[in-house]
C-alpha cells in the first residue's frame, strides 16, 4: 500500500513539473507575441494610411492577411508537411476561428485603425484580458485568483494613465469598431483553446489566416472594395509585405502560447505590448512622460509571471 502511495505521489509530481514546463514555455511565447503585437499596431497605422487611395482598409487587410497566410503555410509545410488527424475532428472550430478570428474582426479593426490613433487602438485591444477572463472562467474552467485580479487592475490602470487619464480615452466610430473586433477575438481565444487540444498550433494559425484571407477576399469582391490589382506602388506593396510578415510571427507565437498556458495568463502578458507601441509612438521621451502608467503595466505583467512561478495562476 505504501509503495502505491509513493508511486502515485511521484506521478503527481512528474505531472506537475510537466504542466509547469508547459506554462513556462507558454509565457515565453506570449512575451514574444507581446513584442510583435506592439510593433504590429504601430506599423499598421502607416500601412493602412498608405492604402487609403487604393484598396482602402479592407483591401489592405486582405492583402496583408494573404501574405501572412503564405508565410505560415511555408513554415507549416517545412516543419510538418503532413496534415494532422485532428483537422477532421475540429473542422467546425477551425472555420469559426477563420471567420470570427481571421476575417471579420480584422476588417473591423483596420477600418477602426484608419480613424483612431495607434495608442487608442492598443488600449482598446488590450482590454482583451477582461473579456477573455469573463469567458475563460465558465467555458474553460480556468481559475481567477487574487494575483489575476491585481494584475488586471494594474494592466488596465496603467493603460489609462498612458492614455492621459479617462479624459484621454476617446470613443468614436473607429474606437467602437476596434472594441467590436476585440470582443470577437476574445471569443476566438476560447474556441482556439479547445481546438488546440487536438490540432498543432501552426496548423490552427494557418487555418485562421488562410481561411480568413479567403473570407476577406469574398467580402471585398462582393462589396467592390477588395484588393486592387492595379495602381499599387512600391510603398503599398512594401507595407503589405512588412506587416504581413509581422502578422505571421504574431499568429504563430500566439497560437503556441495559447496551446501551452492558460488563456488568462497569456492574454495578460500580451498587454505588455502597449509599452512597445508607446515607445515607437513617442520615443524614450514619451515613455518618461508615461512613467506611472508604464510602471503599472510592467507590474501587471510581472505579477502574472511571478504568480505563475509560485503556482498561483492558471487552470
Amino acid at each position: 500500500m505504501k509503495s502505491k502511495v509513493v508511486s502515485r505521489s511521484i506521478r503527481v509530481a512528474d505531472q506537475g513539473r510537466h504542466v509547469g514546463a508547459q506554462r513556462r514555455s507558454g509565457i515565453v511565447w506570449a512575451l514574444g507575441t507581446a513584442g510583435l503585437s506592439g510593433v504590429a499596431i504601430w506599423v499598421n497605422r502607416f500601412g493602412v494610411g498608405a492604402w487609403a487611395d487604393t484598396g482602402g482598409s479592407l483591401g489592405y487587410t486582405t492583402a496583408k492577411n494573404m501574405v501572412a497566410a503564405v508565410v505560415l503555410g511555408i513554415v507549416v509545410w517545412k516543419l510538418r508537411p503532413e496534415a494532422p488527424a485532428g483537422l477532421r475532428d475540429h473542422w467546425r472550430g477551425l472555420v469559426a476561428i477563420a471567420v470570427f478570428g481571421g476575417a471579420i474582426p480584422f476588417a473591423m479593426f483596420f477600418e477602426g485603425l484608419s480613424q483612431a490613433s495607434s495608442t487608442q487602438a492598443a488600449f482598446i485591444h488590450k482590454t482583451l484580458i477582461l473579456w477573455v477572463a469573463a469567458l475563460a472562467i465558465p467555458l474553460l474552467g480556468e481559475r481567477i485568483r487574487v494575483i489575476h485580479v491585481l494584475a488586471i487592475i494594474a494592466l488596465l490602470g496603467g493603460q489609462v494613465l498612458m492614455a492621459g487619464g479617462l479624459s484621454g480615452i476617446v470613443v468614436g466610430s473607429g474606437e467602437l469598431l476596434i472594441l467590436g473586433a476585440t470582443l470577437l477575438w476574445s471569443v476566438e481565444v476560447i474556441v482556439a483553446k479547445r481546438v488546440l487540444s487536438g490540432v498543432p498550433a501552426g496548423w490552427v494559425g494557418l487555418a485562421r489566416m488562410g481561411g480568413g484571407a479567403v473570407v476577406l477576399l469574398v467580402i471585398g469582391l462582393a462589396s467592390g472594395n477588395g484588393v486592387v490589382a492595379t495602381g499599387l506602388g512600391i510603398e503599398q506593396i512594401g507595407w503589405v509585405l512588412l506587416t504581413g510578415l509581422v502578422l505571421a510571427g504574431y499568429v504563430y507565437t500566439w497560437m503556441h502560447a495559447l496551446a501551452l498556458a492558460p488563456a488568462v495568463d497569456v492574454t495578460a502578458v500580451l498587454v505588455g505590448s502597449v509599452v512597445v507601441t508607446a515607445l515607437l509612438d513617442a520615443g524614450p521621451a514619451g515613455l518618461v512622460g508615461a512613467g506611472p502608467g508604464l510602471v503599472l503595466v510592467a507590474i501587471g505583467v510581472l505579477a502574472v509571471i511571478a504568480g505563475w512561478r509560485r503556482g498561483a495562476v492558471g487552470a
